[in-house]
């Protein structure tokens, strides 16, 4: 077994299957003071001094011979043979054995020294290869999580010695990068590392000569006198002779110079040609599992796999189902594959191919033609044996394929169709592509789609860009600059980039730049990186694209953006966004979710990330008219509020609704279709934050008519709801809004419905006001059936402050206005106001016999809000009865209901109802287990008028609250 000792990064130590933590800080300072002296004796006293620093207590030997037994302890746990020689007391201390190989600073600095090797003899096919075989061990910051011992002497002389070396590697690569031609490709990480360190002259004048052989001049000047300002105002210097005779270059326009063409070999080394690996990679653990796994490899690296690229069996011979990797722009999927590839390149002895395919590019995608004709002279296939034709090039590319183990990286493709000439046959080679798009119809293809990073990584990310004390000093900001970015890692670099190379800025300041719609997508870039380009990459190709569904997707993002903001919508209400039938919609929508213009979270929901919000807010500013964005507007709306008046229908079954609304649209509305009451409640719930944007929405229309139903269509929601305020604030914006439109039947019917709203909470006289002004206003309107609904009402609100005599006189009135319009089913239900008022009066029998009547009508009916409340009346009647098993049986089945539907506020009375019972009936100890499960549940909620009744329950009972 070889154990592996990590010091490029956070201090791991890895048996060679899986990383081992470290535990405990004062082990992982003595492990590090250790490692720095590999192979040599360090004292007692230098140990002591890592280990405590000037503040050495008297009971340090004691303590460190503690720290040296379980170091002892973990080298064993991951070396149990080898254990006793690692660590050895030899005068005056004790000396860690590390063999050749196993200590990756070690393994690293021999690959710079190789790097520089061959730099000497201008191999710059061997200094990319010893680079990039170098650069995926740096993990970050040497030493990274042992502060304060990284920051004395010794340690931060060493550490700063490493970064050194890794920076002058770094240049040392894009110096072969260059000599090779490969100028474009050299910009991106170059752009990156010149904002990561703004001072130094290397990446800079690099960055200037790539941009200028790519044909970028005036970015290469941009990038020249952003370096002299840098250097003057932080220095007072000006740029040195090298990046003068850059600069000197950009002035005379010389032309890029053509690549070397390379000496002949007997046996031509196989092409690396992957991009520069950033050491800020992060997260992605899962993915980058998949992707090995995918490729036929092991499983997830660990975090110590450091010289062993492969991580593979011997001889394992990788899949060729090619692997897509997919996301929105930004994502991150570029950094992944190239990751990626770094880490499995040694699995792959005949080298890699890496190709920018530029398939969303303004200036065209590159064709699978010229690609051909590159790879193909990369393996030694001579272009003057190449024929013309696509098809033909596909067939010897693959033939040259077929006997070797090459792995393909194919960046930003378009559609399948740009890849599929490029894709081996078979053998062992293996290909990873990145794309925007699904490109499901990719045959064989295994997909490994990115979402946005979560917030660990995020932060982590954050912290390697701009340095982790920093963003830990200020946790608000910095929450607020990762809810700007969205977790979309191309905006977080940009931002850690920025706060790198400006370390005087609080990050207070930042955050304020990238408030949303105050400038932040303009915040959100950074030389090459900018977050609003790449989004336009994907949106202009949908726009002007060659197929009609596809510019009707782009006219559909931008509808969302500026339509609505923040909400998630469905087949059925993009339909009437879009004034477009259910099924035309749902292939808009999959359009967008295929190329990540929109999340796709769960099945037939369709939402903007943030930042694409924001970008298609600001496309529907430029390109659509405010009468079209109002008319779509409108449309959503309508849709809401007939959706919402179905839904309410469904779970109160009331045999009397608002008016419907006008149509808006030119196609009928696609509505949802609930099963039963439970479902209606669910989905309102659901899209409660939506319909409030929409009664806002109206409001700001001047659509009092929708405004008002949109807050009546809650009673559904609001039977299993109320306590939430959320009903209450709904009604009390809507009234303001017809007030203020003179809009007697939207108040008549808010009236009628804040009634029942502050009934359910037991504001009696609130309640009583209410219903005493919807009486009149549907009096006036000759509105029968409305009537004796208030009246039923008005009945149970005396019912609830036990006015048994009024009780009984409206619950009778409301009877005799159903029966007089016809309404039986009415009919039927007053009698549970009649039950109520019967039971009050003493005439328990006559009660019982009415509320059973109701119970069967709404067992047929199948509303279950209404049979949970029915039962629990039943129950207490025959509680008063003395019929105590019927009693508790009816109060079981209520309370099983509730608990289906979630309903708190039901719970708690049903709950109420069944303390009573137990307590009625004599027993105590289940009275009080019922009152105290109440009691939490109604202070959970803010049930006040519960908490009140269970303390009193409890205290009937003489047991403390």
């Amino acid at each position: 077994m070889v154990v592996k000792f990590g010091l490029l990064g956070t201090l791991v130590l890895h048996d060679g299957t899986e990383a081992r933590p470290v535990g405990g800080p004062k082990v992982r300072v003595l492990l590090a003071a250790l490692l720095l002296q590999a192979n040599r004796t360090v004292s007692r006293d230098a140990l002591k001094e890592a280990l405590w620093g000037d503040s050495v207590p008297a009971s340090a030997d004691a303590a460190l011979a503690n720290h040296l037994t379980r170091l002892r302890r973990l080298l064993a746990a991951v070396d149990p043979e080898g254990a006793e020689e690692r660590l050895r007391t030899l005068a005056p201390g004790y000396q860690l054995l590390v063999h050749e190989g196993e200590l990756d600073a070690d393994v690293f600095e021999a690959r710079v020294r190789a790097v520089r090797h061959a730099h000497r003899r201008e191999d710059w096919e061997e200094v990319r290869r010893e680079a990039a075989l170098a650069m995926p061990l740096w993990r970050g910051t040497p030493l990274a999580d042992l502060a304060p011992f990284a920051d004395s002497e010794g340690p931060a002389l060493r550490v700063h010695q490493l970064a050194e070396a890794r920076l002058q590697a770094l240049e040392w690569s894009f110096d072969a990068e260059l000599q090779l031609g490969r100028h474009q490709e050299a910009v991106a990480a170059l752009s990156t590392l010149a904002a990561e360190h703004p001072l130094r002259e290397g990446f800079h004048r690099r960055l200037m000569l790539a941009l200028h052989r790519s044909g970028r001049q005036a970015d290469a000047f941009a990038v020249y006198h952003r370096l002299r300002r840098s250097l003057v105002d932080e220095l007072g210097t000006e740029p040195g002779d090298a990046v003068q005779r850059a600069h000197q270059e950009l002035l005379t326009g010389e032309p890029a110079p053509r690549p070397p063409a390379p000496a002949a070999r007997t046996a031509p080394r196989p092409p690396f040609q992957l991009p520069y690996d950033g050491d800020a990679f992060t997260g992605r653990a899962a993915e980058t599992a998949a992707i090995r796994t995918a490729l036929g490899l092991a499983g997830p690296e660990g975090a110590g796999d450091t010289d062993d690229h492969a991580a593979g069996p011997a001889g394992a011979t990788p899949r060729t189902r090619p692997v897509v990797i997919s996301g929105m722009g930004g994502v991150g999927k570029t950094a992944l594959a190239v990751h990626v590839a770094h880490r499995v390149s040694e699995a792959f002895p005949d080298g890699a191919l890496y190709a920018d395919l530029r398939g969303y590019c303004v200036h065209g995608a590159r064709t699978a033609n010229e690609l051909l004709a590159r790879f193909l002279s990369d393996l030694g296939v001579h272009h003057d044996t190449l024929p013309d034709d696509t098809d033909d090039r596909a067939l010897l590319f693959r033939a040259a394929l077929a006997e070797r183990r090459v792995l393909l990286v194919l960046d930003n493709a378009r559609n399948a169709a740009h890849v599929a000439p490029l894709l081996p046959a078979g053998g062992p080679s293996a290909v990873l592509i990145t794309s925007r798009q699904l490109l499901a119809d990719l045959p064989g293809a295994v997909t490994v789609p990115l979402a946005p990073l979560p917030e660990p990584d995020q932060h982590a990310l954050l912290a390697a860009l701009a340095g982790a004390d920093r963003v830990r000093r200020e946790p608000e900001a910095l929450a607020d600059i990762m809810a700007a970015c969205g977790g979309l890692p191309l905006a977080l670099r940009i931002v850690g980039g920025r706060l790198a190379s400006r370390p005087s800025w609080p990050l207070a300041l930042l955050a304020k730049r990238l408030t949303p719609h105050q400038g932040r997508l303009e915040t959100l870039t950074m030389g090459t990186f900018d977050v609003r380009q790449t989004f336009a990459m994907s949106y202009v190709a949908m726009r002007d694209g060659d197929q009609p569904l596809e510019r009707e997707a782009a006219r559909a993002f931008r509808l969302l953006g500026r339509a609505w903001p923040g909400h998630g919508v469905t087949p059925q209400s993009a339909a009437a966004l879009l004034d477009v039938t259910e099924t035309r919609a749902a292939a808009v929508l999959d359009v967008l979710a295929d190329a990540h213009l929109v999340l796709n979270p769960e099945p037939d929901r369709y939402v903007l990330h943030d930042l694409l919000g924001e970008y298609a807010w600001g496309r529907g500013e430029e390109e659509d008219t405010e009468a079209d964005l109002t008319a779509a507007t409108l449309r959503l709306l309508s849709w809401y509020v007939t959706a919402l008046a179905t839904a309410s229908l469904v779970a109160t079954r009331e045999s009397q609704s608002p008016p419907p609304l006008a149509p808006e649209t030119g196609v009928p509305l696609s509505l949802p279709v609930f099963a039963d009451d439970d479902a209606a409640i669910r989905w309102t719930a659901g899209e409660l934050p939506a319909i409030r944007a929409a009664l806002t929405r109206a409001g700001e229309l001047g659509r009092s008519d929708m405004a008002w139903r949109l807050a009546v269509g809650l009673f559904g929601y609001a039977g299993t709801h109320w306590w939430t305020t959320e009903w209450d604030t709904c009604l009390g914006q809507a009234m303001d809004i017809a007030r203020a439109h003179d809009d007697t039947l939207g108040q008549a019917w808010l009236h009628r419905r804040m009634a029942v709203a502050h009934g359910m909470a037991f504001r009696n006289e609130a309640c009583l006001a209410h219903l005493r002004i919807a009486l009149d206003l549907f009096t006036a309107r000759g509105d029968v059936l409305a009537q004796a609904s208030i009246l039923g009402n008005m009945s149970s609100l005396y019912s609830q402050i036990e006015d048994a005599e009024q009780a009984l006189v409206y619950a009778e009135l409301s009877r005799d206005l159903y029966r007089e319009a016809g309404n039986t089913r009415g009919e039927a239900l007053v009698l549970i106001r009649i039950a109520d008022a019967r039971q009050l009066l003493g005439d328990l029998d006559q009660a019982a016999t009415a509320i059973r009547r109701v119970i069967e009508l709404l067992r047929t009916d199948g509303h279950r809000l209404f049979l949970a409340t029915g039962l629990t009346k039943y129950g207490d009647i025959l509680r008063a009865l003395g019929r105590r098993d019927e009693a508790f049986a009816a109060l079981t089945e209520a309370l099983a209901i509730r608990h289906r539907m979630e309903d708190a506020g039901g719970t708690a009375d049903c709950l109420a109802f069944t303390a009573r019972a137990h307590h009625h009936f004599g027993e105590g100890e289940a009275a009080r287990e019922t009152w105290r499960t109440c009691l939490e549940l109604a202070r959970t909620h803010n049930l006040t008028t519960r908490i009140d009744e269970c303390l009193k329950g409890l205290a009937a009972l003489s047991v403390p609250a």
